[in-house]
């Protein structure tokens, strides 16, 4: 394959539309669900990972605002949202939301799955 725009397009390699989700989580008492749209891991998701890596981001809370976004594909949180640096007052999101988008996270992205080898 000649490296292109179009074979890259033909081969599936790029991302296209972020995928719709539902995500369930108790909060205190009550249980919560909400449609979440996760941005298959792309291009956004590497530069988040690079900057994990380079200590300018924490890990999770740049995955999870490079993952979730709205129906057009635009972020929902940054990652001082998700660990409260955006707003002391708020607080950082929740163990039990923050654990429900890393999971659909995964499940998007196949993550966790492994394949069997033939012996």
């Amino acid at each position: 394959m000649h490296l292109s725009i179009d074979s890259l397009k033909e081969a599936g390699a790029f991302t296209g539309a972020p995928i719709e989700k539902e995500i369930a989580w108790k909060q205190g008492d009550k249980e919560l669900t909400a449609t979440v749209y996760v941005r298959p891991l792309s291009y956004s998701t590497a530069v988040s990972d690079l900057l994990a890596m380079n200590g300018k981001v924490d890990g999770l809370a740049g995955r999870i605002a490079a993952s979730i976004v709205d129906e057009k594909g635009k972020p929902v949180f940054t990652p001082a949202d998700i660990t409260g640096e955006a707003d002391p007052d708020r607080g950082a999101l929740d163990g039990n939301l923050t654990i429900a988008l890393l999971t659909v996270i995964a499940e998007v992205n196949n993550l966790g799955k492994t394949t069997s080898s033939a012996n």
